[in-house]
């Protein structure tokens, strides 16, 4: 009753169109194809791009459109994941309003529309995140099955991955500065390396703020070695591993006499994987706590979200992040052909095992 109450101010037409959209088959595209696509940006390769991003983010949309309106156990009503739907619901009204896209001159306004509603989901996570925390203050989490709840999240977020990689990677072909080695979004010469060395500067910078202090992080593997693939998803999934080893670290030896030892980070390269390897000695997980670790609803830190959250501070990251960080950056993994797993050693530390596909030929996977 409330969910259609709150449907009310917008036109049924336009919720006819979202049903609609909801039920038509998605399209996948891989990371090899983008990259091939991609490296003829000509006016018709991008004119032929918002074509079929005026076919496809409705679909992908309205998908996550008719989900949000049917969570269980009241999820839906939370009035932060109204207003998520309320952004969806808008998003799905501007493309479908735009008219055919026939031309150059239509391709330009397309790609402004679409560039501005990737700035309007910019704080989709942050806000479902506090959605689930308004949910976890009226439920025991340990009382019910929350599994359904898991599994949309999984699928949505998923699919914000897929929706903002389309449009980033459309808006980014227009950019006449870009790097050589980059088509859009991809960087065809990716070292990750470097990108690990970045991701530990900025995990380091946050410990320093919190704590007054942060472990080392020391980083082995071949310099020269790089491979494709997109640098903001690499940056995201070690920033946020080596994040949270740092944290675990520091609250294990901030009271100890003895110095605390640096997080290791080892990239090898192999024939079908590249895989990075986080290790640290911050006690570990217990074995009875690890299939926790990838949920939505626990996190072993202090969760930064109330329900007094101001939209203006969510771009201020901490230790501790919204409680999806690890589940999040395993579906970054997997949304290229990758995966994130975890081993852990009670009493002694944590090892993460990134491993992403340098294959590049496995399509998006469309939930």
């Amino acid at each position: 009753m409330a969910a259609k109450k709150a449907l009310s101010s917008f036109p049924k037409s336009l919720l006819d169109e979202v049903e609609k959209w909801g039920g038509r088959k998605q399209t996948g595209v891989s990371l090899r194809y983008m990259t091939k696509f991609g490296s003829q940006p000509t006016s018709r390769n991008l004119l032929f791009s918002a074509q079929f991003l005026h076919k496809e983010l409705p679909i992908r949309i309205a998908r996550r459109t008719l989900e949000l309106q049917s969570l269980p156990f009241g999820l839906s009503l939370k009035p932060a994941v109204l207003k998520v739907r309320d952004w969806y619901l808008e998003s799905f009204h501007d493309i479908r309003s735009f008219p055919e896209v026939k031309d150059s001159s239509d391709e330009v306004g397309f790609t402004k529309m679409i560039k501005m509603i990737k700035v309007r989901h910019n704080n989709v996570v942050p806000m479902m995140a506090l959605g689930v925390q308004q949910l976890k203050n009226d439920i025991n989490p340990k009382a019910q099955k929350l599994d359904e709840i898991h599994q949309f999240l999984d699928r949505f977020y998923m699919s914000r991955i897929g929706i903002r990689m389309l449009i980033g990677q459309h808006v980014a072909l227009h950019d006449p500065n870009s790097n050589p080695d980059c088509v859009g979004c991809i960087h065809t010469k990716l070292s990750p390396m470097d990108v690990a060395r970045n991701a530990s500067e900025d995990a380091r910078a946050i410990c320093l703020r919190e704590y007054g202090s942060a472990p080392d992080v020391n980083i082995y593997g071949d310099q020269c070695f790089t491979f494709p693939y997109v640098p903001t998803h690499l940056h995201q999934m070690v920033f946020e591993l080596v994040k949270n080893s740092l944290r675990a670290v520091q609250e294990r030896f901030m009271d100890s006499d003895n110095v605390a030892p640096p997080v290791r980070i080892i990239v090898a390269d192999g024939l079908e994987d590249v895989t990075i390897k986080i290790s640290d000695e911050g006690g570990g997980i217990p074995r009875s706590g690890l299939p926790k670790i990838f949920s939505y609803l626990y996190s072993t830190a202090r969760n930064p979200l109330d329900n007094s959250l101001d939209l203006a501070s969510t771009d201020r990251v901490t230790m501790a992040g919204y409680g999806c960080g690890l589940p999040i950056s395993r579906l970054y993994a997997r949304y290229f052909g990758g995966d994130l797993q975890i081993i852990s050693m009670e009493g002694y530390g944590t090892d993460a095992y990134l491993h992403l596909s340098r294959l590049g030929d496995s399509e998006e996977p469309l939930p």
